[in-house]
């Protein structure tokens, strides 16, 4: 019965996707597809930190997708897919993302953060999460791109994570031996899909991370040193929100607290609600209304200035 209760969750929080997407692969180090312009690579060089064995689930990456020659525009994306901390939305809620945002002229990078479903409780994917952005601005002069024109976008638990990398930054060690432990872990822009936001919750009449993972014990405690909108402050970075009204594995409310603490702390917000769609759509699911989400997104990004070429750092 636990198998099939965390299936059943799983399956929740992408949609009832089709079982082949619940099992997402590994993103194994060193798989690069020249052919598609594509590569991963690890976060940490040895072991990672608080990593439990060796095996493909306890090495968090990053995959880069990069944008077609001659349209980067020095802009960089941060993908972290959903998924429940269960397992990853590697393909609706990291692939189809990154190509959107390569389209687009941007950089972009899909988190493989370690789950909690393997043993790695909160904070351990918060770790993979600064390390994620400290790693894309340390070596942002490889990447042709700017080191303070970085993106990260989340979807459902992935806009939890985010939600937690743009709230609990660190800032970087000035004079760490490692030159990425060196960078700021801070987003420069925040986009969050759906974001399961009070997933550390006591309540369990809407999806609990702590009931999920057998965790109520602790459950005060967690919520209390991870739920976002508790961190939100005026240094938390401008924020892009969309959620569903009729979204009933995360509740509306739950982004609409995030949006009221950044209203609140006088961060630059945008918030999109619409009517009808279920949980884990993605770039869209066939509505007329929630289909036009990415636009929305894209006149966002170009009122950063994220659109226009920085012509100093992008490669030709």
């Amino acid at each position: 019965m636990k198998h099939f209760s965390i299936f059943l969750a799983a399956a929740l929080l992408a949609g009832f996707q089709a079982p082949a997407q619940q099992q997402t692969p590994c993103a194994k180090p060193g798989n690069d597809n020249a052919f598609l312009n594509i590569q991963t690579v690890r976060l940490w060089p040895g072991k990672a930190p608080e990593a439990r064995g060796d095996a493909c689930e306890d090495i968090p990456t990053l995959t880069i997708v990069n944008p077609r020659d001659g349209s980067a525009n020095g802009s960089a994306v941060i993908i972290f897919p959903g998924g429940a901390y269960l397992n990853l939305a590697g393909d609706l809620e990291g692939g189809e993302i990154a190509d959107w945002f390569a389209a687009h002229g941007f950089r972009a990078f899909i988190l493989s953060y370690r789950l909690t479903s393997n043993g790695y409780v909160l904070p351990i994917p918060l770790l993979d999460a600064r390390r994620a952005v400290q790693t894309v601005r340390a070596r942002a002069a490889d990447y042709h791109i700017n080191p303070n024109r970085i993106v990260v976008i989340g979807f459902s638990a992935g806009g939890h994570l985010a939600a937690l990398a743009g709230t609990q930054f660190v800032p970087g060690t000035t004079d760490a031996e490692d030159p990425i432990d060196r960078a700021s872990s801070r987003p420069d822009f925040l986009v969050l899909g759906y974001p399961w936001i009070g997933a550390i919750s006591t309540d369990t009449s809407h999806l609990s991370y702590c009931k999920l993972f057998n965790l109520m014990d602790r459950c005060e405690a967690l919520r209390a040193a991870f739920s976002p909108d508790l961190f939100v402050t005026k240094d938390t970075p401008p924020t892009f929100w969309y959620h569903t009204f009729n979204d009933h594995t995360v509740p509306v409310e739950q982004g609409l607290r995030f949006y009221e603490a950044l209203v609140k702390a006088g961060v630059p917000a945008e918030a999109h609600i619409f009517a009808n769609g279920p949980h884990g759509t993605g770039l869209g699911k066939g509505d007329a209304a929630l289909d036009q989400w990415p636009d929305l997104l894209e006149t966002w990004l170009r009122a950063q200035g994220l659109l226009t070429p920085d012509k100093a750092v992008a490669k030709p």
